[in-house]
């Protein structure tokens, strides 16, 4: 969604029946209820974790596109794979290939 001076008020990112929408910091009512991790030295106050099941080809694309690594791509005791990136504002994002849903016995 394009915002105001060639900004991006926020992203629609879809997979599946799901959808994420990261949206750009911004300097008005609604945007001073947050700050990025770079404002406040790196730290972060959430955790997202994206399930992606070819999860080798996505870790290549996310290294080669620059996203910094913070946590490389490492095999799971409970399963899966996981790995975590920062994007360019300093967000945490964690992808994986285990699938909580799959674990879960059925009734």
């Amino acid at each position: 969604m394009p915002g105001a001076n060639g900004t991006i008020d926020h992203a629609q990112l879809t997979l599946g029946n799901g959808m994420i929408m990261p949206g750009s910091a911004r300097d008005d009512e609604y945007g001073k209820n947050f700050a990025t991790p770079g404002e406040i030295g790196g730290a972060v106050t959430q955790n997202v974790y994206v399930l992606v099941p070819a999860i080798e080809e996505h870790y290549q694309r996310t290294r080669g596109g620059g996203a910094k690594i913070v946590s490389e791509l490492v095999e799971q005791h409970y399963g899966g794979k996981l790995y975590a990136c920062r994007d360019p504002e300093g967000y945490l994002w964690n992808f994986g290939s285990y699938d909580p849903w799959a674990a879960v016995p059925s009734a």
